[in-house]
């Protein structure tokens, strides 16, 4: 369950940002920025706080490498759906939910990697801390 919240948070984290319906922070942003700046900026901080905290856990846990791998290996299960003919790429809003999806498993997987390595090796991650 733990995994499942840190990637529908991830989710929605992107999604509230951009998405293909009207309901985004970057359409509300553009059409609403002259009528009500600091609401906006308010807005654009706080996702970039969630930003932040989930690419700097990503990071930390599985590295760009990490990440790049994560990401081939979606793309790799998109490739093998769309050759087996259950997946179309003809929609494009349908291609940017796709896309979403895919970023946020990236993310969910970063925040939640020290979890799954401390279940299976038992040994936790810790920052170096000077005492």
């Amino acid at each position: 369950m733990g995994f499942f919240l840190r990637w529908l948070f991830a989710f929605g984290l992107l999604s509230a940002t951009f998405n293909p319906t009207e309901w985004n922070f970057v359409r509300w942003a553009r059409l609403n920025y002259s009528e009500q700046m600091s609401l906006t900026v308010l807005a654009g901080l706080l996702l970039l706080v969630g930003y932040i905290i989930y690419l700097r856990a990503t990071l930390r846990s599985i590295g760009t490498f990490g990440m790049l791998l994560v990401l081939a290996l979606v793309g790799s299960l998109l490739w093998v759906l769309h050759d087996l003919g259950w997946l179309s790429f003809a929609d494009s809003s349908r291609n940017i939910w796709i896309g979403l999806f895919a970023l946020s498993l990236v993310l969910g997987i970063g925040l939640s990697w020290s979890h799954v390595r401390r279940a299976l090796s038992g040994q936790a991650d810790m920052d170096d801390v000077d005492e």
